[in-house]
């Protein structure tokens, strides 16, 4: 069984980031990518709000970028999925795909959260070119077009209004009569003269050119019928689930499921675990916030290993140069 002093479970900026300083740190950090390898990153086009690409990059070139920075200071990866993680005692064990097992003295968690689909014809084939689940990533892409957004939460009033800084008119597409939002979050939205509403109908297929969406194929709950609401861009706002199963009963996790931490810190219920990016911030849920946290998990890792009573790593304190 392979030992290691630090292994970082998911590739997204968080993880790729907490490798780079784990890496530039001496832990000689080893990562398991996950059955995304990159993240949600990877499956969108242009990023133009994370610093220091003043013309953009795309999404899957960031995360490779950010993969070879973190292999440049010696981080290894490997492939598959964590499918289970013993966290009773040091060293924690971590089974990959069922079959590799691994033992580490600690470990950053960084398997983010997934947004939740529709699940219909269209709708996967089209991420990317005018269906998105991140308003704030891709809303300039929509300046002055006509876009749907559907939901009936609190998280779809908050794209919806967001949006319209761009769209010339946002329609909410919710599947029921009412809205499960708060009183606020409704009344800000309906109170928005570009916001539409198309309410009880459910969706049936994303339509478009198989280069760019063209309309929403919906049903109405009440008659039955199907029509084609047109637009240019379609934004999924059901909500995202954190991607923690593996991890239930061993870790202390909010109602939600995302990983509760501790204060300002990385650490969790569990010494010696650290987590980061959007498995634990259900809130921000952006690319550069994720990389920040991921900073702070492997200078957390770094501090709790040179504090260890029961070995002596001899941790260099390159991490925060």
């Amino acid at each position: 069984m392979e030992k290691h002093r630090v292994m970082i479970l998911g590739t997204g900026p968080a993880g790729l980031t907490a490798a780079i300083y784990a890496a530039r740190a001496n832990l000689d950090p080893v990562v398991v990518e996950g059955n995304e390898p990159g993240g949600q990153l990877t499956l969108t086009t242009e990023v133009e709000n994370f610093p220091g690409f003043p013309d953009g990059i795309m999404g899957p070139e960031l995360m490779d970028n950010m993969r070879k920075q973190a292999e440049k200071f010696g981080a290894k990866f490997v492939a598959g999925w964590v499918t289970s993680v013993d966290l009773s005692q040091r060293p924690f064990k971590v089974t990959v795909d069922d079959t590799k097992q691994f033992e580490a003295e600690s470990l950053i968690i960084s398997t983010g959260a997934s947004a939740k689909m529709l699940g219909i014809p269209g709708e996967s084939e089209m991420i990317g070119r005018g269906v998105s689940t991140c308003a704030t990533c891709d809303g300039f892409f929509f300046r002055n077009k006509k876009i749907i957004v559907v939901g009936g939460g609190d998280s779809a009033m908050e794209e919806a209004t967001f949006l319209t800084k761009f769209a010339s008119e946002v329609t909410i597409v919710h599947r029921r009569n009412e809205l499960r939002a708060s009183k606020v979050m409704q009344q800000r939205a309906r109170n928005n003269p570009k916001i539409k509403w198309v309410m009880n109908v459910t969706p049936v297929s994303v339509k478009s050119d198989g280069n760019k969406v063209s309309g929403l194929e919906v049903k109405d709950n009440a008659t039955g019928e199907t029509r084609v609401l047109e637009t240019e861009g379609i934004f999924i706002a059901i909500g995202h689930s954190p991607n923690t199963k593996f991890l239930a009963g061993q870790i202390d996790l909010d109602d939600v499921g995302y990983i509760k931490t501790d204060g300002v810190s990385t650490a969790t219920s569990v010494e010696g675990v650290f987590a980061c990016g959007d498995v634990m911030d259900p809130h921000y849920r952006q690319a550069i916030t994720a990389a920040g946290s991921g900073c702070k998990a492997a200078m957390d890792v770094e501090r709790f290993l040179e504090g260890s009573s029961s070995h002596d790593w001899s941790v260099s304190a390159t991490a925060n140069q």
